[in-house]
């Protein structure tokens, strides 16, 4: 079976509830379909427009069906009339092999079956009728297209404004409003995406408990050349950290290999020689784990391609954003953070430990210039499949 492409739109009520996780990771356990591209959107008028017209003339829905979503659209993703600020549309583009019918299945259908909670509309979205079988209130979760023709028609379109509408959504009408409003960068690192599972969904889950807003979301392939620049300034800090830790484990081996016990001066002169190697080892390695190159082994212009492993990129934005985050993340060693954190749940050691996050304002600055996570990949995507 040929791999295709299809799509989500998380809405903006879903967003707003911190319901993001719980989609995402409800998805991507029971699809198995790989996670390609992210894209927040704050949609103009022009788009929803558009994009309720198209769900208008969608033949492959049911009359009733187009008119409650097109409605629906017009409603929830127009800017709010009052002040003009943007609602929150997170785009998320899967590939797999039948991935439109797969996501059709884990999305469930628009009307029925909100008691149960076998699907993700089903837990996360409401269809509620009054005592005479009228709506009173409707709620899809997210949205998505059906068919081929809906899922290519949509994805051109939504590529189409993505310069102008997607990016980084700062004006969000749900955004944090405070003066004193920090952004810092997340990464759910690649140990969470080798298989699909609702590892990535449920980190977010636990850093939604922050309180704060994602206001931008990309799938970031870190290519070797941006990890050793992202991760430079550990390179000196593990050079000088492990001195210590190196002396003692050289003392040991010599002294299991020559039977006697080496002095202490000689143990230190092995951690000043030995220390700054192990330092660069250690640091090689982190950037192998991230971009799934070997350094030494990648050309100059390896070093530049994206990487063969892939993380989730999101921003958060509200007041104390780096603090907020950092005290969810844990700890770099995930066996001394704290039960409920995201490294105690969900890391292994020191460098497979799930997520990075931004440990000041300056190094999140610093980060998001690296990683750009604004930058549109879905269009890419879309010529990909429907040049």
């Amino acid at each position: 079976m040929a791999m295709e492409l299809a799509f989500i739109l998380i809405n903006p009520h879903t967003i707003a509830k911190s319901r993001t996780g719980g989609v995402i990771g409800r998805l991507m356990s029971r699809t198995g379909l790989d996670l390609v591209a992210a894209r927040m959107f704050g949609p103009r008028r022009a788009l929803v427009e558009q994009y309720a017209q198209l769900v208008l003339k969608d033949r492959e829905l049911a009359e009733t069906e187009r008119r409650q979503l097109s409605d629906y659209i017009l409603e929830a993703y127009l800017p709010d009339f009052r002040n003009g600020r943007r609602r929150r549309v997170l785009m998320l583009v899967f590939e797999g092999e039948d991935a439109i019918q797969k996501l059709v299945k884990a999305t469930g259908h628009v009307g029925m079956g909100q008691e149960s909670a076998e699907t993700v509309r089903d837990t996360y979205g409401d269809f509620v009728l009054d005592e005479h079988g009228k709506v009173r209130y409707f709620e899809p979760a997210i949205l998505i297209g059906a068919s081929h023709e809906s899922v290519a028609a949509a994805l051109r379109l939504w590529s189409s404004f993505s310069a102008e509408d997607g990016g980084m959504i700062e004006d969000a009408v749900d955004a944090p409003r405070e003066t004193s409003i920090q952004k810092t960068l997340v990464l759910i690192k690649p140990d969470n995406f080798r298989f699909p599972s609702a590892r990535p969904g449920n980190i977010i889950d636990l850093f939604s408990g922050s309180g704060l807003r994602i206001i931008a979301a990309k799938v970031h392939r870190m290519s070797v050349a941006e990890a050793e620049t992202f991760y430079g300034p550990v390179q000196q800090i593990l050079r000088e950290k492990l001195k210590g830790a190196v002396a003692e484990k050289s003392a040991r081996a010599l002294a299991a290999e020559l039977g006697f016990d080496i002095p202490r001066d000689i143990q230190n002169t092995l951690g000043e020689m030995l220390g700054p190697l192990y330092g660069d080892n250690q640091f090689f390695q982190i950037v192998q784990f991230m971009t799934g190159r070997t350094p030494s082994q990648c050309t100059a212009a390896d070093k530049h391609s994206p990487g063969v492993e892939r993380c989730l990129a999101l921003i958060y934005a509200g007041p104390q954003a780096v603090e907020r985050i950092r005290s969810i993340l844990g700890p770099t060693d995930p066996s001394k953070a704290q039960p409920g954190s995201v490294r105690r749940e969900f890391g292994r050691d020191i460098m497979v430990n799930a997520a990075h996050a931004s440990d000041s304002a300056e190094n999140a600055a610093r980060e998001l210039h690296i990683v750009k996570v604004e930058e549109d990949l879905v269009t890419p995507w879309v010529k990909k499949y429907y040049p």
